[in-house]
């Protein structure tokens, strides 16, 4: 099996999105592993809530994951999920801070943040996300369109 850092240097210079969603899931195969059994119960609970709609239970479940494991970036990773999805941007933004001082490559928390940001308005710090973003895999699908209508906003 691939390293993460072999699937991130094979995701710089990938170019189709076949070639790009490939590797996102070997990616996210990596990020899931937590290591522990209940570890996986807790991820797995929380991601059950969440497509459940459930997000008070998946932020219980994911708090239970980060108090347990705080070095696992993918437990905060998910509950920026549930925050974000329950309309919380402040506590979402927190936790996307925390994956990304834990995984600074993580694309999801990455993306997650951009969107908050374009969702309140603040369209320049969505961009340099982005580009936090185009570094790790310029041709991510629909990046280079979302990049140039942000610039074209900001220079209105």
């Amino acid at each position: 099996m691939d390293s993460l850092d072999e699937l991130f240097a094979r995701l710089r210079v990938a170019t189709t999105p076949t070639e790009i969603e490939a590797l996102q899931e070997g990616i996210w195969q990596i990020w899931l592993a937590t290591g522990h059994p209940l570890l996986d119960k807790h991820l797995e609970a929380g991601m059950r809530a969440l497509a459940a709609e459930e997000y008070t239970l998946a932020i219980t479940e994911f708090t239970a994951l980060t108090d347990a494991s705080p070095e696992y970036a993918e437990g905060w990773n998910k509950r920026a999920t549930a925050y974000f999805l329950r309309g919380e941007y402040k506590a979402s933004i927190t936790d996307i801070r925390e994956t990304l001082r834990l995984e600074p490559r993580h694309f999801g928390a990455l993306s997650g943040w951009a969107t908050i940001l374009r969702t309140i308005g603040d369209n320049r710090a969505a961009l340099q996300v982005l580009q936090r973003l185009e570094k790790l895999c310029p041709a991510w699908p629909g990046l280079q369109s979302q990049l140039r209508n942000l610039q074209d906003l900001l220079d209105e």
